[in-house]
């Protein structure tokens, strides 16, 4: 309710009676319930029992830098703002780059971006966050230390109970981003792996659900369609490279040409032979 309408309400009993009868209407309204956060690709949602990423649960993505763990991560954020949801995102390689969020639907006016300065404080921040209630999915990056320095941090069964209680208690969706050197114990572990250009690929390494070994292929059209690879494109394909190509600017003229002289003679140049300085050292001595 607006200022304005509250201030023509007249007195303190109508004002509260209005603020009631709203907050009724409200609570009244119908809601769509929102059980999972699917993230659009149909091969990867359907590994889980419940058609995508349950709410009220905490999930481990597990894998190698550049296996898809965080663009995973990321559609899962942006499936969460197209239900106009707020999400949260602890970063503790403070690596998340904004604009390639952006990119993959992420509403940046939706996400909360929190980068602890001192280890002990990301499993607290997350822990914090999702308890809440208020956001639908909350990231925690744990791939490498804080500021990208030193090992990755190994959460022990102790925290992942504290975060897998807070998401029940809050509601949202908690993902864990970990590497493999250092994974997450006692939550439900998808591992994410690179192709060899054709693609990546999902599998459910660890679920009380049920799942456990299903894997799923996808194209890295799917997780990148603005990189237009459809028709079996490969990520690192290039073109044939055309001798010629080279443009004027960068051509080696005729003036990169050295004679050992330096440029025309002029002076000394750096391909040119030093002179030796043992006979003016010699000569120097003697005099003395």
């Amino acid at each position: 309710m607006s200022a304005a309408l509250v201030q023509q309400a007249g007195p303190a009993g109508s004002v509260v009676d209005q603020l009631r009868e709203r907050i009724r209407q409200l609570q009244a309204a119908p809601r769509r319930y929102l059980a999972v956060l699917r993230t659009g690709m149909e091969a990867v949602d359907a590994l889980l029992p419940s058609g995508g990423f349950p709410l009220g649960q905490a999930v481990e993505l597990c894998g190698e830098a550049a296996s898809g763990r965080t663009s995973l991560a990321l559609s899962a954020v942006a499936a969460a703002h197209r239900e106009e949801r707020l999400c949260a995102w602890v970063d503790g390689p403070r690596e998340l780059y904004p604009p390639a969020a952006a990119a993959q639907g992420v509403d940046l006016e939706r996400l909360l971006l929190v980068r602890p300065k001192a280890p002990e404080q990301r499993v607290w921040a997350a822990v914090q966050l999702a308890r809440s209630g208020a956001f639908a999915c909350v990231v925690l990056d744990l791939t490498r230390g804080v500021g990208a320095v030193g090992r990755p941090p190994r959460v022990g069964l102790a925290e992942t109970r504290k975060l897998a209680e807070a998401a029940e208690r809050g509601g949202g969706l908690l993902l864990l981003l970990t590497s493999p050197d250092a994974p997450a114990d006692g939550v439900t572990r998808l591992r994410t792996e690179s192709g060899d250009g054709e693609g990546w690929s999902v599998e459910v390494v660890r679920s009380r659900r049920g799942g456990t070994g299903a894997r799923a292929v996808v194209p890295w059209s799917t997780l990148y369609p603005e990189l237009g690879l459809e028709g079996g494109g490969r990520l690192l394909d290039v073109g044939p490279v055309d001798a010629d190509a080279t443009p004027d600017f960068l051509k080696e003229g005729a003036w990169v040409a050295r004679n050992g002289l330096g440029i025309q003679g002029q002076r000394p140049g750096r391909d040119g032979a030093m002179p030796s300085l043992r006979a003016g050292l010699s000569a120097a001595s003697a005099a003395h």
